[in-house]
This record gives structure tokens, sequence and C-alpha cells, in this order.
């Protein structure tokens, strides 16, 4: 099924948008007051842009088979865990960032942000921007992963975009190397709270407070849906919580050049030499994260 995409005005009340993908599709309805008021906020020249962008996201969209969110790379549930562990192309692997995270990488890494990220990932990096809400899966939220994930990880992903992972994430490999790695590095500033989001298209900023609040309610719907015990909720919130502190203490690690799943190993490991964590907490982890993820409860 290909995506329909068509701007209609129906008895001079609304302006219907839908996109379309494959055999499921979500619609968003404005009424013109709506629209106007988005306009008067985003300003012409950025209107335009978020409706070329649109157009482009239905675009390629057209090669999707029906999506459920979370269900991709065979891993119900668990989408996003499935893309960060998904093997980096050789051309890619072992790349390492050459450009210093400094005030002129982070002013041009914020011009390219607010021109082809924002409108979907949000001013603030989490997932939020205005196109965003229509697709399916959701933009991840950058400001927090991109944490995370090692350099050579993030330059693939923009570069040659979502299509593998069935999302509608464009490929920006046109953008030359050094603009892709200040991306990267005003994703992570975003993250890490040393810059301010700007732009104008709406979102959320990257908050620790709110973060922990998501999860607070994650862990307590799986424990009412019997998916885990309130103990080993406890044992998930003392690993996770200590390995994003030793993540963010050690970022050495990101760009170790081991995988995803080896690098969460050997956090964990550090964690039990260091007696912050029991080994059977340790031992614990892994099968509390698989079943919440097969539940749907984490991304």
């Amino acid at each position: 099924m290909f995506p329909v995409f068509t701007l209609s005005l129906i008895s001079g009340m609304f302006i219907l948008v839908p996109l379309k993908y494959g055999q499921g599709g979500t619609t968003a309805v404005l009424s013109r007051r709506e629209m106007n008021n988005l306009k008067g906020n985003l300003g012409m020249k950025k209107w335009f842009a978020l409706l070329a962008l649109t157009l482009l996201l239905t675009a390629c969209g057209a090669q999707t088979e029906e999506f459920t969110p979370g269900e991709g790379m065979g891993m119900q549930g668990n989408g996003m865990m499935a893309r960060h562990h998904a093997q980096i192309p050789e051309e890619y692997a072992g790349l390492t960032n050459p450009v210093k995270a400094d005030e002129t990488s982070l002013e041009r890494g914020a011009a390219l942000y607010i021109t082809n990220c924002a409108s979907c990932h949000g001013d603030g990096g989490m997932g939020d921007g205005p196109v965003g809400s229509s697709l399916n899966p959701p933009p991840s939220p950058i400001a927090h992963t991109s944490q995370m994930m090692a350099d050579d990880y993030l330059f693939w992903r923009i570069s040659e975009g979502g299509a593998e992972f069935i999302t509608t994430m464009p490929a920006w490999k046109a953008l030359d190397e050094q603009a892709r790695w200040d991306l990267i590095n005003y994703m992570r500033a975003l993250g890490a709270g040393t810059v301010k989001p700007s732009g104008g298209m709406g979102g959320a900023a990257f908050d620790p407070a709110v973060q922990a609040a998501h999860q607070e309610l994650m862990l307590s719907q799986a424990v009412e849906q019997g998916v885990i015990t309130q103990a080993e909720a406890d044992t998930f919130k003392l690993v996770h919580d200590a390995a994003e502190k030793y993540r963010i203490e050690h970022p050495e690690i990101a760009n170790s050049g081991k995988d995803a799943t080896e690098r969460e190993a050997a956090i964990i490991a550090a964690l039990v030499a260091e007696k912050i964590i029991t080994q059977a907490q340790a031992d614990a982890f892994p099968g509390i994260h698989d079943r919440l993820g097969t539940a749907g409860l984490m991304p």
C-alpha cells in the first residue's frame, strides 16, 4: 500500500493531513485556526520547511509494512533495543568523532539540528517534535540515547537513516562528514544539559527527573501486570541507575571498540567489581530487562 498525503479544505473548517504506512495509518486533523496558529508560531520559512519534511517522510514510508510500536528486528515490544544492538556496517565500525565539541561545533550543530531534526525529534531531542507525533515508530529521544551509543553507531544512523529498521528517518549522507559530527556533538550536549534547546518547533528538554518518573511508572505497571515482582523492579532500578551513572562518569566506554552488548556487559562487570551491585543482581538484570521489553513496557 502506498501512502497518501492530501491537503483538503472541508466546508471551510478543517485541513486534513493523512499519513498512511502500509495497511495501517495515522490521521492528523487541524482546524484552520490551529493551522494558522502553527504557521504564526513557526514563521512562514519554518512552516514550509515543516510541510516539505512531512511530505518527504510520508514518501519514505512507501516501502514499509504495517508496524506496531516496539516491533522491529525480530524483538517484539523492544524495537529501540534491537536498533541499539544492531551490527554496525564495516564502513562505519570503529569511527570516532574527530570534531571537538567546542562552541563553534555546537553552533554549527544547532543550526543543522533546527533545520533537519527538530521537527521530528523536538527542540530538546526527546522525540516529541510536531511531525514526530504522527510517525510509527516514533522518533528516538536522541538527547538521551546519544549518551549511551558510540560515535560509530550515531554516525552510521545519521548517515544511512532508518530504512533498515523500518522507520521513516531520512538518510543525511548528503551532509558532509563535519556536519554529521557537529550534529552528534549537539545532540549529546542537549542530553548533557550544556546547551539550551532552541528553534521554536516545540518539545521538552531532557530532564533526568522526568526520566526517573517515567521509569518509576513503567516499573509499577510491570509489577501490576505480573511481568516482574517488586523485588525484581527494585533490582532493575538499582542496576539500571548505577549503569547510567557509570556510563556518564566513564564516557570513554562508548568508544571502547566493543559493541553495545559487550559495553553493557563490561559496565555490569565493573559495577560488580566495585561492589556497587552484587553478582546475583547482575545475573538477574538481563532477564528482567528482556521481560520488560517483550511486554512492550520498554521502547
